[in-house]
């Protein structure tokens, strides 16, 4: 029993202490609550700061684009999770809900003190862990963002920059790996670039892992671009580490980008990515490249894939955006025709129509607004802005040309009025009696002229102009080159008062401009009717235009007399009777143009210019030719085109010219006589000794200069020749030679035979035209075996021939074995070309093109059989208006004929308004590599040789709606697999 009792009293007092102990703990957590309900108040509060600290530093750094720690992220949501149970304590405590002391209770009690408790040691736990990452909320290597937008104007509404915009985006997206986008200063590419970095911003699937934006600028320096880059891929920038060693880092860090874009913004010159430590797309498949350039040569040398230029806004995006600066201000009745005249004068361009938009806002005064028109009328940079935010950065383009003489010829080019298309030609000559381009070059030579001028216009300093052979210059453009040859110190300062409507010019105009310092002087496009009659002192100047001032009648003795220097002297396009003996002193005078000068009649004895190279007598009324121009020895250039009343030219004065390179006298009043017409007038004979030295010429006479078997191989020395040949009745015939391209109009070929062979042996292209006996002529190529294996193109137009009737014999071997294209028009008694083909023993091996048109009698093209079987070259065929055409090829009964394509090559076939053609090819027949068919008023016309495989090749059918529904097919697919290039019109 005592070991019983002893057990029983020591588990007694065992389960005691283990009671005792427990009941002290919850007594302890319960006796404590309304001190941790004031420790949770406190806390909480301290927490509560540090929740604002840290949500303020997250949403900062979140707007810088970084990336959040993982442990703030978690430590924010366990604020979160917890912040509803501590609102549930404090809740109690503001509404004085305190627990009841009743024994009752106390279970209640002793767990709302635990759950305080709980609570209080997670406050605890969560200032702690905040004090441990310490206000550094962003992650120490951050990611940086596929792509940063970048500030800038949107393009939204404007129809021409969005369409540039789509086109970079589809170049994206097809594969193209450099693109450069070229332009006009001040034409928006930095804005567009910036656009379509935003737009990629926006996109639902990013088609890169990074789009990297870099400046590079006109004066570059690697470094900095290589900053960007780091700075944009979030690597470090050691100013202190080399280019290369950067480059490296670079480079291996962009390895490991699966895609990236780099666009490099403002590149004046080229660029090597190696040493920038890029890895291009030729070594990197993920890598895209678009740089903005002013320079389409830079965009060459970066060797880009696809070069975008991006061109001037049009009227109503330029008058939308000039609004938009301006204000409602420009909408006022009194000053919306000013503000339209201010926008036309910007010509469109963006960056002047924002600067001039912005200087006008608000501007209520009507008189402001008619000065600022007048300042931008007269290139003067005098309205807000301008200077800086305009003329200064295009200057930058200026600059930058590099060249001998470049920038000279350049500021030439403001000398001509607004807007005006200036001939190339003319160009060349003035910058060529300056000596800005090489002198000793043979004068009709334009390749250095013309490569100067690609490069101009490869800088967007010169566009071209709105007629053949011409360029002008941009408005804002021109505007900066007159503000830059205004003050001009390298032998380029002008005076340019062209187009501005001057009816007269004062003495002010030049004493304004200090005129011993002028260089060029230009008056052109006015309504000037006199000039100073008095000296001006312009000892310098080398350049006088006077052209275009049709009422301007007289030049004053004294006018030229200050001019001593002048090198180019135009007077064309007035209505000048004579010309001032002042003329004569000019002895530096290279360039004397007096084209169009109607009323002219006599020239001063000009044999005391010993310098003069161009004398332009175009369109005059002069009658003689003065026996003192023998004595111009240096002239090289004689136009007296046109000159109807030109009567006289004495023996000797042409062949003195020892320098003479171009004598050109189209419709001119003058014959040459030939041999038994000498009548003490220059004859053709006399001319033949300059025929060594002369490149162009363009000359008539009254019959045919030369003898039957006359050597003619003088002609090929000629880069232009155009010989006419009057006959009785009024009629002429015209020989044209232009580098191996030959035009004989109107000639009887029957009465020719000996020498007009010449031109069919010495020509690739020829042409003949409304010429007679071409069955006599080619029967006699026939009769003396002649084969032209030169010739590779022939275009006949409108030859009566005889051929149709069955007459003429067949070569026996092909005349035209080269010829390569084929052209007939309105040869009405042509019943196919077969007839002309076997005439000539053509077989067609190298013929690639066949074009007829108005050939009324034709019924097929070619016939098929044993002579030819198949045109293996073709790829061309256009036949349009032969009104009883049935068929091309017509396959005659009884021959071999091959079961080969007739055209295996044909890529393009045209046919128009035949209204009885109804064939193509063989029922089976296939044509497969046909691109483009283009059928019109071909009704008859039922299959196509096309079939299913025809859809790899075939890129565009074009055709009337019902015909192409009307086409008969092998198959349902066949025309299902073609509908979609079909296109109705």
């Amino acid at each position: 029993m005592e070991v019983v009792g002893a057990a029983v009293g020591a588990l007694v007092a065992t389960t005691s202490d283990l009671l005792c102990s427990c009941v002290s703990s919850k007594t302890n957590t319960t006796f404590n609550l309304h001190s941790n309900l004031a420790a949770v108040e406190q806390e909480m509060k301290s927490l509560t700061d540090r929740i604002k600290e840290v949500k303020d530093e997250t949403e900062a750094a979140e707007k810088e684009g970084n990336k959040i720690r993982s442990e703030v992220v978690t430590w924010l949501q366990d604020v979160e999770t917890l912040q509803p149970g501590v609102d549930a304590i404090l809740g109690q405590m503001v509404n004085n809900k305190k627990p009841s002391r009743c024994f009752l209770n106390c279970r209640k009690r002793y767990r709302a003190s635990r759950e305080v408790e709980k609570t209080l040691e997670e406050i605890k736990r969560l200032l702690l862990v905040a004090e441990k990452f310490n206000y550094d909320v962003v992650c120490p290597t951050r990611v940086p963002r596929a792509v940063e937008h970048i500030p800038g104007p949107s393009i939204q509404g404007q129809t021409t920059a969005s369409k540039k915009l789509d086109e970079i985006r589809k170049a994206l997206d097809d594969g193209f790996k450099r693109i450069g986008i070229w332009g006009l200063g001040g034409v928006g590419k930095t804005t567009l670039v910036k656009n379509l970095n935003n737009e990629l911003k926006k996109a639902s699937t990013q088609p890169f892992g990074i789009v990297i934006w870099a400046i590079v600028s006109k004066n570059v320096v690697i470094k900095n671009v290589q900053k960007q880059i780091a700075e944009r891929l979030n690597l470090e920038v050691k100013m202190e580490e080399s280019v290369q060693r950067m480059a490296s880092r670079l480079y291996e860090r962009l390895e490991n980008e699966e895609k990236f874009l780099l666009i490099l913004d403002d590149v004046w010159a080229k660029i090597d990515l190696d040493t920038l430590g890029v890895p291009g797309p030729e070594v990197h498949k993920g890598c895209k490249i678009i740089l903005t350039s002013r320079l389409k040569e830079v965009c060459r040398a970066m060797t880009t894939d696809l070069e975008i230029k991006i061109e001037v806004l049009n009227d109503v995006e330029a008058w939308q955006l000039f609004c938009q600066k301006a204000g409602d201000v420009a909408h006022l009745e009194e000053i919306k025709p000013l503000a339209e005249a201010i926008v036309k004068e910007c010509c469109r361009l963006p960056l002047a129509i924002i600067t001039v938009g912005a200087a006008m806002r608000k501007k209520t005064k009507v008189e402001l607004w008619k000065h600022a028109l007048n300042q931008l009328q007269r290139s003067v940079p005098s309205i807000e802005g301008i200077e800086a935010e305009v003329y200064k950065p295009l200057r930058l383009s200026y600059d930058s040309l590099q060249g001998n003489n470049i920038k000279s010829c350049f500021l030439y080019c403001c000398l001509f009025p607004e807007d005006f298309a200036i001939e190339i030609r003319d160009l060349v000559c003035y910058w060529r009696a300056e000596g800005l381009i090489g002198e000793g070059q043979i004068w009709e030579d334009m390749d250095e002229g013309i490569s100067l001028i690609e490069n101009l216009k490869d800088s967007c300093l010169l566009e071209d102009g709105p007629e053949r052979k011409t360029v002008k210059m941009h408005d804002v453009v021109r505007d900066v080159a007159i503000w830059i040859s205004s003050t001009s110190e390298d032998g380029c300062k002008s005076l340019v008062r062209s187009g501005i409507g001057l009816s007269e010019i004062s003495v002010g105009e030049f004493s304004n401009s200090n005129s011993n310092s002028l260089d060029r002087v230009s008056f052109m496009g006015n309504n000037i009717t006199r000039l100073p009659d008095c000296m001006i002192q312009c000892s310098k100047a080398s350049v006088l235009l006077l052209r275009n001032n049709g009422a301007l009648d007289t030049v004053p003795e004294k006018f030229l007399q200050g001019f001593e220097a002048l090198k180019v002297l135009d007077l064309s396009k007035t209505s000048i009777r004579s010309l001032p003996r002042s003329v004569l002193q000019l002895r530096d005078l290279r360039v004397l143009r007096l084209s169009n000068c109607s009323f002219l009649e006599e020239l001063p004895p000009l044999g005391s210019l010993p310098k003069l190279q161009v004398l332009d007598l175009r369109d005059t009324c002069i009658q003689n030719l003065p026996r003192e121009i023998e004595d111009l020895s240096e002239l090289r250039v004689l136009n007296l085109d046109r000159t109807s009343e030109l009567k006289s030219i004495q023996p000797g004065i042409i062949s003195k010219l020892s320098c003479l390179e171009s004598l050109s006298m189209w419709v001119s009043g003058f014959c040459f006589r030939l041999k038994g017409e000498e009548d003490g007038q220059a004859t053709f004979e006399e001319l033949k000794s300059s025929f060594n030295r002369l490149h162009y010429l363009n000359i008539s006479f009254k019959g045919i200069p030369w003898e039957k078997s006359e050597d003619l191989s003088w002609i090929n020395r000629m880069s232009h020749l155009l010989l006419c040949f009057y006959q009785a009745k009024g009629s002429s015939v015209k020989i044209t030679f232009n580098k191996k391209w030959c035009c004989i109009e109107n000639l009887n070929l029957s009465l020719s035979q000996e020498w007009i062979g010449w031109f069919w042996d010495n020509s690739i292209s020829l042409e003949l035209e409304e010429c007679t006996g071409l069955v006599e002529m080619l029967e006699d190529f026939i009769e003396s075996d002649a084969s032209f294996a030169g010739l590779k193109s022939l275009y006949i137009i409108n030859c009566p021939t005889s051929l149709g009737r069955g007459g003429g014999c067949a070569a026996r071997c092909d005349l035209l074995p080269n010829l390569e294209e084929l052209r007939l028009y309105s040869m009405e008694n042509l019943n196919s070309i077969s007839e002309l083909a076997g005439h000539l023993g053509q077989r067609f091996h190298s013929l690639r093109s066949i074009k007829v048109e108005f050939c009324p009698q034709m019924k097929y093209l070619l016939s098929c059989g044993d002579f030819i079987q198949t045109l293996p070259n073709l790829e061309v065929i256009k036949v349009t208006y032969c009104k009883n055409l049935e068929k091309l090829f017509n396959n005659e009964s009884g021959q071999n004929i091959s079961p080969d394509p007739m055209v295996p090559k044909l890529r393009i076939l045209q046919l128009k308004n035949l209204h009885e053609f109804k064939t193509l090819s063989r029922h089976e027949e296939t044509w497969p590599c046909l691109e483009q068919v283009d059928v019109w008023e071909c009704k008859g016309l039922r299959r196509l040789p096309l079939t299913n495989q025809n859809a790899g090749t075939i890129k565009e059918i074009k055709g009337e709606s019902e015909w192409w529904d009307a086409l008969e097919w092998d198959d349902d697919q066949t025309k299902t697999s073609l509908l979609p290039f079909f296109h109705p019109q």
